[in-house]
């Protein structure tokens, strides 16, 4: 047993591409690994944004593999076939033997105990592994055929201490590695991966991902703390930045507090998503400071590094707040026209009939709701003003944050600020969902009229796309529905919609836009309710017996059923259903359709009165208006009949002999059937 080392040398790989190589690295070797039998006690994986470094443990040198019979092809077979079986065991015709089986008569070959030698697997492997790593981006030097995600410099290869050789493009495994200097990489000899750890040690890089992390972690709760600021910390930054550097440190940095004037938004955007530093925020009074920490790839002996981040974002927030003191003057409503220089899409206008649209279609949702109307068609109308301003053009990722800034500047009332953030709201299934009822009502029509509009010209997201994100925007109605517990007609608004991109003179040319998007609404509202962990079949069994478009109804319905049909009646009334059901279904030699008219003249048994008498009830109840209905008591009502049921199972012959009973047996179960059905789709229901 011995020591398998591998590591690749390039330019600095981004931190996306070096994980996904990481990954992909370690299922290619362990799958080779894996295949040819190579017992190993432990296999890791590591990266810097210049090594990618695979390691293996007391890997075994040699394989043993014993004398084996090997069955081949049939007897009979056509010579192709033989001839492809005898190549892929490197057999010839004289070593065949035919042999009896339970199928028939087999080719077998006798294959002799041979030794494979690991050194040779990897050697012959190895170059087809690295070529198998897809990268999303690549590069590569000079006129080489050497892709790679940033051009690779060198390929360092032990096996038993020793120098694997093999090629890959223009680059021959050695035991050299690289240390940067200050101009240029120094070359090292190395003996083993403990030889190699040394080397990198004494350097101060840090080889390994995981334990890179943990340190960076350690150092910016330890700052934070010392500072009294959030521990919190953004977990996709700490990992970006962990692949970002060899030898971790972390530095405090200073910007002008002038700058704490401008949204919180604004600065974490510029220090989080544009350098990568990490905020500074008081913890006791959640408000930011104007310090920041940031991971440097070096020690910062002389300040130099400090300095430079320092004048960096300097010169970022300064732009920041150029155009945030000159856009925030700039009045919203005027700014509405502007938006006719911005084409939301070539058949559908510009964003700024996409806010008139939104503003009309606001108006009635906000009378459906009670949001104050004229608030509402205010929110609506300067909802996309900010699209013109220098800021958003220079933090597009701020759209409606920095409306909501630029309105509680220029003093419109919280709940208009509010809503031009929040009608971009949810931004996903589990994104935040506005509660004021004027961000509900602009939230819901923006993404209507999307929907609406797109539909409309036959623009509909396929199996595998969806670039204009309608699931998304459907998902988003749906939630602001049932989580805000809205009740309105869909149908309402989605044929008002289209009534407004008509008056605009826009083409709808598909006619049935209407009925697709309800038939969309309602396959996504199984998905969400699905993700949700309701169960399928009751949502169906409600879907399917409704008619109603008020989906926070049919939400709450299904919500209640679910709750009734987990107690002993949602029990009783699923199983007296399906017996009799089953029983109807049974009986298929009768030639006279079912219509679920008993006649009680016919009744021979007390148990039929009963269950007659019981069904009137039900079905007196069930003409009660369904909004007045409660489902508790329904599924009460329908399981009430489990006694008389299970009298009639057991004393009365359904099939009797006589042909007019009988048929009046199966006019009083279909009569049954009808009945629960006028409640849910009990066929949809899983249960006994």
């Amino acid at each position: 047993m011995s020591d398998f080392f591998l590591e690749l040398y390039s330019e600095e790989i981004p931190h996306g591409l070096q994980i996904s190589a990481r990954n992909q690295l370690k299922d290619l070797i362990l799958k080779e690994l894996t295949d040819h039998n190579i017992k190993f006690k432990q296999f890791n994986i590591y990266s810097t944004p210049k090594r990618l470094v695979a390691y293996v443990d007391k890997v075994a040198l040699e394989q043993k593999i014993p004398a084996q019979e090997v069955k081949g092809p049939k007897v009979g077979c056509n010579d192709q076939a033989l001839e492809g079986f005898l190549r892929s065991r490197s057999a010839e015709k004289k070593d065949l033997i035919k042999k009896d089986t339970d199928k028939g008569e087999f080719y077998f070959v006798k294959l002799p105990a041979k030794s494979l030698f690991t050194k040779d697997i990897l050697s012959q492997k190895l170059p087809s592994i690295l070529q198998s790593i897809n990268w999303k981006k690549s590069m590569r030097w000079s006129n080489h055929d050497c892709f790679w995600g940033r051009p690779l410099k060198s390929i360092l290869c032990l096996l038993d201490n020793k120098v694997l050789d093999f090629k890959y493009h223009h680059f021959t495994s050695s035991n050299l590695t690289y240390i940067n200097g200050p101009f240029e990489d120094k070359e090292q000899k190395v003996k083993n991966f403990k030889d190699y750890n040394k080397i990198l040690e004494k350097n101060k890089i840090e080889l390994d991902h995981e334990k890179r992390e943990i340190k960076i972690k350690n150092e910016l709760e330890k700052i934070l703390k010392k500072n009294k600021c959030s521990t919190e910390l953004n977990t996709s930054l700490v990992e970006e930045v962990t692949n970002l550097v060899e030898t971790p440190v972390v530095l405090k940095g200073k910007f002008n507090e002038e700058y704490l004037v401008l949204p919180d938004e604004l600065l974490n955007l510029t220090m989080v998503n544009h350098q990568r530093y990490f905020p500074m925020k008081l913890e006791h009074e959640n408000k930011l400071t104007n310090n920041f920490l940031f991971v440097a790839n070096n020690f910062d002996q002389k300040n130099l590094i400090t300095k430079g981040n320092e004048k960096v974002i300097d010169a970022r927030l300064s732009d920041a707040k150029f155009f945030w003191d000159k856009n925030k003057r700039q009045n919203l409503v005027k700014q509405v026209t502007k938006l006719n220089s911005i084409v939301f899409y070539q058949k559908l206008g510009t964003i700024y009939d996409k806010t008139q649209r939104t503003r009309q279609l606001a108006s009635l949702i906000a009378d459906t709701i009670g949001a104050n109307k004229e608030d509402t068609e205010i929110a609506a109308s300067i909802s996309k003003s900010d699209l013109v301003s220098d800021l958003v053009g220079e933090y597009p990722e701020l759209q409606g944050v920095i409306g909501k800034y630029f309105a509680v500047e220029q003093g419109f009332s919280k709940e208009i600020a509010n809503a031009i953030q929040d009608h971009y709201l949810p931004l996903g299934p589990s994104g935040k969902v506005p509660k004021e009822k004027i961000s509900i009502s602009v939230a819901i029509a923006d993404k209507i009229d999307t929907l609406v509009g797109f539909f409309g010209i036959d623009e509909k997201p396929s199996s595998s796309k969806d670039p204009f994100a309608l699931r998304r925007a459907c998902l988003g109605v749906l939630r602001l529905i049932t989580e805000n517990k809205v009740s309105l007609s869909l149908k309402e608004i989605l044929n008002n919609s289209k009534n407004l991109y008509l008056t605009q003179k826009h083409k709808i040319t598909n006619e049935k836009v209407i009925e697709d998007l309800f038939l969309f609404f309602i396959e996504r509202f199984k998905v969400n309710l699905k993700d949700k962990g309701l169960r399928l079949d009751i949502t169906n069994s409600v879907l399917d017996n409704n008619r109603s478009d008020d989906f926070y109804g049919i939400f709450k319905n299904i919500n209640d059923l679910t709750k009734c049909l987990k107690k002993q009646e949602g029990g009783d009334a699923i199983s007296i259903y399906k017996r009799s059901k089953n029983i109807l279904e049974q009986s298929v030699d009768i030639n006279e359709e079912l219509f679920g008219n008993p006649n009680n003249v016919l009744f021979q048994h007390p148990c039929e009165d009963e269950i007659m008498i019981k069904l009137n009830e039900v079905r007196d109840y069930f003409t009660t208006p369904s909004r007045l209905r409660d489902n508790e008591k329904s599924i009460v009502l329908l399981s009430e009949l489990k006694p008389m049921m299970d009298n009639f199972f057991e004393n009365v012959k359904v099939n009797d002999d006589n042909q007019q009973v009988k048929k009046n047996r199966l006019e009083l179960l279909t009569l049954l059937c009808k009945t629960f059905e006028k409640f849910t789709d009990f066929s949809k229901l899983d249960g006994s």
